[in-house]
């Protein structure tokens, strides 16, 4: 299983529920294999929410990183 299939299991089945619960969404844009870095957009409620830096920082990429250690850094688009 490559990198971005690793991290799209751990989003669809950890991360997006949580969003979801909270009338937000996730989308992967994006996921580099090399240097490691996932871009992702919030969408719904996250999207443009002033605590949607915090969710990215604290909760997905501490998540991602923690259950997919080739995971480097999420960047928003």
């Amino acid at each position: 299983m490559g990198l971005k299939e690793k991290v799209e299991e751990v989003i669809e089945k950890e991360i997006r529920p949580a969003l979801i619960r909270d009338g937000g969404n996730i989308a992967v844009v994006d996921v580099d294999e090399e240097s490691g870095e996932v871009k992702v957009k919030l969408l719904g409620s996250c999207y443009g929410c002033p605590m949607s830096q915090i969710t990215l920082t604290m909760f997905v990429e501490q998540h991602l990183k923690s259950r997919v250690p080739e995971v480097k850094k999420v960047t928003p688009v």
